[in-house]
């Protein structure tokens, strides 16, 4: 299970792997009061979508595909949170005012449809023990 939190909002003991997912630490929040097992600058919008948002110069459906696109581009920095994801709950921390048009959303979509492709995957059957001589 994913789901998306504000880092200004208590820790609880369901949150499972915390992740701060901003490339900016969360304005007013201690490094040392802000409970997270990791973060991930580089997973985060670069910094000019990131101002282009906040300007208001895109909407959030055009960041949202621009963001998209930098995701697809750099799947190293998301490849293993899709693992965590997969194992337990994961909590992606965010420090945006609106709780549903922010990039740690944008980014769990994503993650979610990759659970959602991997799921799908079958691999082939298994015949080895057809043949015990190999």
């Amino acid at each position: 299970m994913i789901q998306c939190k504000r880092a200004y909002a208590p820790a609880a003991s369901t949150d499972g792997q915390r992740i701060l997912v901003d490339r900016l630490w969360p304005r007013n929040c201690r490094k040392d009061q802000l409970p997270l097992d990791q973060w991930l600058p580089d997973v985060a919008p670069s910094t000019s979508l990131r101002k282009a948002f906040k300007a208001g110069d895109l909407d959030f459906a055009q960041f949202t595909t621009a963001y998209r696109q930098e995701l697809a581009a750099h799947p190293q920095h998301w490849w293993g949170l899709v693992d965590s994801a997969a194992k337990d709950t994961l909590t992606l921390i965010f420090s945006a005012n609106d709780p549903l048009a922010n990039n740690a959303v944008v980014l769990a979509q994503w993650l979610e449809e990759e659970l959602d492709r991997r799921s799908d995957a079958r691999s082939p059957a298994c015949y080895l023990s057809d043949f015990p001589d190999h």
